[in-house]
């Protein structure tokens, strides 16, 4: 087993100081939009020199960047997907498909608030979001690519696809959870028991 030394008092100092910059970030692009949010407003509220800022991250679409990998990170969606495919219980594997978007958006919902406001006025926020939205598509055909045994006999792929899309759809949990107060847990039993009944056999 490899050895994995830890980490330096530097490296953590580091580390925290990032986390700190990405907090106030995501809040600031929150409440005023990524347009009007400046470096400067930035390192005010995480309590750091504006030369701290642009050291880090250089400039704020790298730290739009930052937050959606952080967001990845904390989701745990990924993992949740992989255990998902390796799933041979029809029932189960949409159970965890279920949970696994509960978890992206639970935890980024409001990602893709930020991500439209850059996108409005930065168009290579707008290219990296147009990827992101792609890539997610891609990886949601893949998993029901890979689910086509387990389906309804009378389903294409290319139905699944989009029945599985408009279903899992951020603004979907939004609705649910944030406008009509929702709590996340009936939000993923909602979502599991639709996936099944929109997708699988009765």
């Amino acid at each position: 087993m490899e050895n994995v030394k830890p980490l330096t008092h530097r490296q953590r100092q580091a580390l925290a100081t990032q986390q700190v910059i990405i907090e106030a970030a995501r809040a600031l692009f929150l409440e005023q939009g990524y347009g009007s949010t400046t470096i400067e407003a930035i390192s005010s509220r995480a309590g750091v020199a504006v030369s701290t800022v642009y050291a880090v991250f250089k400039n704020k679409r790298n730290i739009l960047r930052a937050i959606r990998e952080a967001w990845h990170q904390e989701s745990g969606q990924r993992d949740i997907y992989d255990r998902a495919k390796q799933e041979t219980d029809p029932k189960r594997r949409f159970a965890l498909a279920a949970h696994a978007t509960r978890r992206q958006w639970d935890t980024g919902a409001t990602m893709i608030t930020i991500y439209n406001g850059a996108a409005a006025i930065d168009p290579e926020a707008a290219t990296e979001l147009e990827a992101a939205l792609q890539g997610r598509r891609a990886a949601i055909e893949q998993f029901i690519n890979i689910s086509l045994p387990m389906l309804r006999p009378d389903l294409t792929e290319s139905a699944a696809c989009a029945i599985y899309l408009a279903l899992t759809r951020a603004e979907v949990y939004q609705e649910l959870v944030m406008r009509w107060q929702w709590s996340p847990d009936d939000y993923e039993s909602w979502l599991a028991t639709t996936l099944q009944q929109q997708l699988l056999p009765m």
